[in-house]
């Protein structure tokens, strides 16, 4: 699996998003589906399908003569429980706290 740095820079490019949007969509798709999805050349998609496949958040597999790419979601999670989850519980509890406040400010003034 790449590094944590490799995931971001990965992430960072709309079109690789896009791709990841694909696989996710229906995984398991050849370089010629993800082309005919995006207005790309196909050494353009090999080259962001590379750089997903290196943060590891592509992976491959042979079948005949093709080669089928999947989603890795592993990476994506890791990030989310490294640093979405620590940023959005105190973000969560504060927005819980601001409801609980609007609705006893309701009740108490009949609005």
């Amino acid at each position: 699996m790449g590094s944590m740095d490799e995931v971001f820079k990965a992430l960072a490019d709309p079109t690789r998003r896009s791709l990841l949007d694909e696989l996710f969509e229906k995984d398991g798709q050849t370089l010629s589906a993800l082309e005919g999805r995006l207005p790309m050349t196909r050494f353009g998609v090999m080259k962001h399908l590379k750089v997903l496949e290196e943060a590891g958040l592509v992976t491959t597999k042979r079948r005949g003569r093709e080669k089928l790419h999947f989603l890795n979601p592993v990476p994506i999670r890791l990030i989310h429980d490294r640093w979405v989850s620590k940023y959005a519980e105190p973000w969560a509890a504060g927005l819980s706290e601001l409801k609980k406040d609007i609705e006893e400010d309701s009740h108490g003034e009949g609005i």
